[in-house]
């Protein structure tokens, strides 16, 4: 029996093939994928055949945020049965490089990351029908979430990363005002786990309209748009600024100039957005006393983005704006890169 695959063979060059179906091996389980999220790594790889000096260097699987159903185990595996819901951690770290071993598994020097080109030969990754991969990367999924939704399960685990990073200088969210510059995924998904968190305000700012309202369906008390209302921010940067927290999300080096002028003294500004060199207003950022912190993928919050998923405590529906069949990969892709009408873009299997 063959599955479909989609794989990426060059620049915009993105095929629906077929494979034979995978045998689950020892500690294994064959997940059905139900839904498959489009991440920017994915567009860039499709667009540009690479992120930066990691380039697409042979036929790859993308895709890297799934969620499906179990349908077969391998020997010795406990704790899933066929039929469970699950999602799917594509993080497969080393377990003893000296960050393993301090428990920075985000950090891994060997990590097999499903659907990445950092390595040869590639990792291939979860757009498919089917996948063999070992029971600890599946995390159970409760009765009743949509499959769009658990399919979030792994860019929210970015963004609960992101708020892991925020507390440990900041504390507590709650009653706090937040900025979220960039109103993409990542941004509509930090702005859900802001008002999670409790805090009192939380505005979004974007290019696009079509981005900002999916932003305010989650939790956003105000949006801005600045490619047209830009100077609805000046009442945020009075006073030295007004916001305790900012969570960059655009990777764009005006938003990040945004969040240095709107934090206030002593404030937090999370890098979330991964962009390349960047010329920082260091003056200011030394002037307010600012703390600039990066957040890298994600360890732990997999497994907390999948129990907050469980529990319904967000509202995720409206993140997912685009759900096309696996045969329809290609315009798919088309789709995910027009952010004036998408957010988050997914492929659906049988």
């Amino acid at each position: 029996m063959t599955i479909r695959i989609a794989r990426l063979h060059g620049q915009r060059d993105l095929r629906v093939e077929t494979l034979e179906e995978p045998a689950a091996g020892p500690g294994e389980v064959v997940v059905a994928i139900g839904a498959g999220g489009i991440c920017g790594s994915d567009i860039h790889y499709f667009a540009d055949g690479g992120i930066g000096t990691i380039r697409v260097r042979e036929p790859i699987i993308i895709g890297h945020e799934a969620a499906g159903t179990v349908v077969s185990l391998g020997e010795g595996v406990e704790g899933l049965s066929v039929g469970d819901r699950v999602a799917v951690n594509p993080s497969h770290p080393c377990g003893e490089c000296k960050f393993c071993q301090a428990g920075d598994h985000q950090h891994c020097m060997s990590m097999r990351f499903k659907g990445s080109a950092m390595f040869l030969p590639h990792e291939q990754g979860f757009f498919r029908d089917r996948l063999a991969i070992g029971a600890g990367q599946c995390y159970p999924v409760a009765e009743g979430v949509p499959m769009a939704e658990a399919a979030l399960a792994e860019p929210l685990a970015v963004c609960r990363r992101a708020v892991t990073r925020a507390m440990a200088i900041a504390g507590s969210l709650e009653g706090k005002r937040v900025l979220v510059t960039g109103a993409g995924p990542i941004g509509a998904l930090c702005v859900a786990l802001a008002k999670h968190f409790g805090a009192s305000e939380v505005v979004v700012t974007d290019l696009q309209d079509a981005t900002l309202a999916v932003a305010k369906e989650v939790g956003a008390t105000r949006t801005v748009n600045v490619a047209t209302n830009a100077g609805d921010l000046a009442e945020y940067e009075a006073e030295k600024g007004q916001f305790d927290l900012v969570f960059e999300c655009s990777a764009a080096l005006p938003a990040l100039r945004t969040a240095i002028a709107c934090t206030r003294p002593l404030g937090t500004i999370v890098q979330v957005g991964v962009m390349g060199d960047t010329p920082v207003p260091f003056n200011m950022l030394v002037a307010k006393e600012l703390n600039l912190v990066g957040s890298h993928r994600f360890d732990a919050e997999f497994g907390q983005a999948v129990e907050l998923i469980n529990s319904r405590a967000l509202n995720l529906a409206p993140v997912v704006t685009h759900s096309l069949p696996v045969e329809e990969a290609d315009e798919a892709m088309s789709l995910a890169l027009d952010r004036s009408k998408a957010v988050k873009v997914q492929l659906t299997f049988a």
